[in-house]
């Protein structure tokens, strides 16, 4: 009877297939080909993307310049501190325990709760500030008539004043800096000494400050 059917209807069982063939395909397409929504194509093709340009690399500064730009930025700072009577020291950029005095010198006399450091701010902040270091010279202090080399034993050392800095950022003692070589001082150098297999004698020695510079990684005199 199929057999008759498409005998006498040829054109119309022709027409029954394609449109059978072409359901399938929509469901085939609808079901495993497409990712997205419909409409899509029926085979899955490969995305065509296009290459994003390489960005261009940022030239970095070059360490030189940014030395040099610092070394300006101390000098400007040793050259105002020095004009205030806080600093003594060569000009020569290099932030050393000098000027590093200097500056917390200048901090504490102008009333500024900051810490110095060798920055614009700080130059700023010296250049206009209206105070100057009360052991500065005058025209009205005369000087003195002859070396007490008693008092100099005596007197606060910026030496000594850095040791006890660097002593103390290393846990070497919860010492003051004062600038006077006191009984504390002396145990923290005799402590610095042991750990590192130097005769433990307390004393300021050029091989101490030289270890302790080391350490530190800062000048100490």
């Amino acid at each position: 009877m199929l057999a008759a059917a498409i005998v006498r209807h040829p054109r119309e069982f022709v027409g029954i297939v394609m449109a059978f063939a072409a359901t399938v395909a929509i469901f085939v397409n609808a079901l495993f080909l497409q990712s997205g929504p419909h409409p899509a194509p029926i085979f899955a093709t490969r995305p065509f993307t296009t290459p994003l340009p390489r960005p261009h690399p940022v030239p970095a500064l070059a360490p030189a310049a940014d030395a040099h730009g610092q070394a300006e930025i101390v000098s400007e700072i040793q050259r105002a501190l020095a004009a205030r009577g806080f600093y003594q020291g060569p000009v020569d950029g290099i932030w050393g325990a000098k000027t590093d005095l200097a500056a917390r010198q200048f901090a504490q006399a102008a009333g500024l709760a900051i810490d110095p450091a060798p920055n614009d701010k700080l130059l700023h902040a010296i250049t206009s500030a209206k105070v100057a270091s009360p052991q500065a010279p005058t025209a009205a202090s005369p000087a003195p008539a002859h070396n007490d080399p008693i008092a100099a034993l005596l007197a606060p050392s910026q030496r000594v004043l850095a040791i006890q800095r660097a002593l103390a950022d290393f846990g070497y003692g919860q010492l003051k800096p004062t600038g006077t070589f006191d009984t504390e001082t002396r145990a923290a150098i005799e402590k610095f000494e042991r750990d590192r297999g130097m005769p433990a004698d307390g004393q300021i020695s050029e091989g101490f400050v030289r270890a302790l510079a080391a350490m530190s990684g800062r000048p100490l005199d």
